[in-house]
């Protein structure tokens, strides 16, 4: 598992319910609908770059090729497929779900959410009435092995997908109606409804040789890496232990705009560690060679050693710009005693952000507010204008509360007192039906205690759980707080097999298709909806804002009427961001001068010779 987060941003696997076939010509459409070829395609925004341009602007075109990097990966693997149901995956990339391994048909950038920029597919065409979408291959695109990357191969791996990948988001594309394979250089999916949304989400689309993976099962398992389309191909490997992942030379997308100034490391490495706590010695020691520290009493204090002090180990703050998953402690909302709103919105008052802010992060956090952090689709103050007429169709379904100022979390002076919380908490428990009895809070109907687990993989947690734990206490709740390994957590999570994670809640960049994905109650015990969240006006909400594609005007007031619903529902415990990436790294990198904007940006650093040389031994 990466340090970066093998739990993190959830990755979308584009794949629907389809017919295949081979056709010679595509079905003629009616007259007075327009066709579009464009280079470039968007959800929501014009696309920054011009059809021409020569490289996106984070990146320098003339980073040196060479040298490795070592990174750090939490737990172990036991798989070379990503997309198995089973199995702990080998970790990929210098960031989440950077793909090293398979090219995809299009690629985003670290500035534009939502914007594809040619790679397998060098344009696409599409009608005015987005009843279906046609993707161009690029002629010189190959797998590593030569074999050419064909149409055949496009239609085999989004059937792939559907019949052996992940089952349960195969709803989001319950109306691609077919996938034809036009010729060897063009692909077609058609729709059974009219969905602009497609265009942008089949470009991502994972391309896999169909040469090779025919006569595999994708749900299982690989003890062995097989032949992929990207930019790396595995090198040395101990299974469990190691992975090195190594350049391909000759990629055929090395000079595409795209791709320019991108994978410049002949080597990368992953190092397996089975504890957070042992990786930080192992940096220090020079094991390996780039750590994301997201501790800052690690940044604060732990780094005063020598090779700081000589400069051989740099500490960067890189500013990070992009709009934020919400991390919280979550509630499994389908597990007792979290199925009452009034319970969830209790237990928020004994998390004191202000005392571990001060106490704990030397005051280097700011806590979240929204499920939409830093970006315009937050909820601000009460609902006015669209957003009130969204909400009002809905006013019988939900609290009252939503109609007044959004919920932000309660504040404490820092003290560590928080008496005026514990009321605050103790008089929702009554009205949910919790009483206090002999110092323990028990359901006034059934005597039975208030007693649940906290599920976590990581020992960096249980600072502020054992802070949480102790106010808990306070109330007479018993908070039992049960570590495992990235293994069992992974598994438990995606059998449901929890009451509370500290997990995050993906991104929401703007309110757009995937959302179906991880809130609608279609998905309620599936690993993408993970507070099983089953909420009528969530799911109304959800289903809008599908309808509302291209409507930037409603989709503003949807995200903001989204956002306060779902605050106002207490699906988890607000945690905090930082609003800087904290890197330590050996000084052997250079990095462009221009920082993108939604990510580290490291598939664009380099390796530097000079300053590696300088490195005391």
């Amino acid at each position: 598992m990466s340090l970066m987060g093998k739990f993190g941003r959830q990755m979308i696997i584009f794949i629907g319910l389809l017919s295949v076939g081979v056709v010679s010509d595509a079905s003629p459409e009616p007259e007075e609908v327009k066709i579009h070829t464009v280079f470039a395609v968007s959800s929501h925004l014009t696309p920054k770059y011009p059809k021409d341009f020569p490289h996106f602007d984070y990146v320098n075109p003339d980073a040196p090729k060479g040298g490795e990097i070592r990174l750090a990966a939490l737990g172990t693997f036991d798989s070379f497929n990503r997309y198995a149901r089973r199995g702990d995956s080998v970790t990929e990339g210098l960031k989440p779900y950077q793909r090293f391994i398979y090219d995809q048909l299009m690629v985003s950038n670290d500035e534009e959410y939502g914007v594809l920029y040619p790679l397998v597919a060098e344009s696409v065409t599409y009608p005015d009435n987005y009843m279906w979408v046609e993707y161009n291959l690029n002629p010189k695109a190959r797998f590593n092995d030569g074999k050419p990357v064909t149409a055949s191969d496009v239609v085999f791996s989004f059937n792939k997908f559907i019949e052996e990948g992940l089952a349960q988001i195969g709803v989001l594309y319950k109306d691609v109606s077919k996938a034809i394979a036009v010729n060897s250089h063009k692909v077609r999916f058609e729709f059974s409804v009219p969905k602009k949304t497609f265009i942008t989400d089949l470009a991502g689309l994972t391309i896999l040789p169909e040469h090779i993976w025919k006569d595999k099962d994708l749900s299982e398992p690989l003890s062995e890496p097989v032949v992929g389309g990207g930019p790396y191909v595995v090198g040395d490997y101990k299974m469990g232990s190691y992975v090195t992942y190594e350049r391909v030379k000759d990629y055929w997308a090395k000079d595409l705009p795209s791709r320019k100034g991108h994978f410049n490391f002949d080597k990368v490495t992953f190092e397996y560690f089975l504890d957070r706590s042992v990786t930080l010695e192992a940096f220090k020691a020079g094991e390996y060679d780039l750590r994301p520290e997201s501790q800052i009493a690690n940044w604060k204090e732990a780094y005063d050693i020598p090779a700081v002090e000589r400069g051989d180990i740099i500490k960067a703050e890189i500013p990070n710009r992009a709009p934020k998953p919400l991390t919280a402690l979550m509630y499994n909302t389908q597990a007792a005693p979290f199925t009452d709103r009034l319970v969830r919105q209790a237990l928020s008052y004994l998390l004191d952000f202000e005392s571990l802010n001060k106490t704990l992060f030397y005051g280097a956090y700011t806590r979240h507010e929204s499920f939409m952090e830093n970006t315009p689709y937050k909820a601000q103050g009460e609902p006015k204008g669209l957003e009130l007429e969204i909400l009002n169709q809905y006013k019988d379904q939900l609290p009252a509360e939503v109609f007044g100022p959004v919920w932000r979390p309660s504040k404490t002076d820092g003290s560590g007192n928080i008496r005026g919380a514990m009321r605050q908490a103790l008089s929702l428990l009554k009205e949910a039906g919790w009483e206090l009895k002999d110092r323990q809070l028990v359901n006034a109907n059934t005597g039975e205690p208030m007693e649940f687990e906290l599920l976590i993989y990581d020992s960096s947690t249980e600072k502020y759980a054992n802070s949480f734990k102790k106010n808990l206490e306070r109330i007479g709740v018993t908070l039992n707080i049960r570590k495992v390994d990235t293994s069992q957590y992974s598994k438990r999570m995606q059998e449901g097999d929890y009451q509370m994670l500290s997990l995050y809640f993906t991104e929401i960049p703007y309110p757009s298709t995937d959302m179906e994905l991880t809130w609608h109650s279609k998905n309620v015990e599936s690993s993408w909806n993970t507070a099983n969240i089953d909420n009528p006006v969530i799911d109304a909400l959800v289903e809008d804002i599908l309808a509302s594609q291209g409507n930037e005007e409603r989709l503003l007031a949807l995200g903001r009427a989204f956002d306060r619903v779902a605050l106002w529902n207490f699906y988890g415990i607000p945690l905090w961001h930082s609003p800087y990436y904290r890197i330590a790294h050996w000084n052997k990198f250079s990095r462009p001068e221009k920082a993108p904007i939604l990510e580290i940006g490291m598939d664009t650093w380099w390796y530097d010779t000079a300053k590696a040389s300088t490195i005391a031994k």
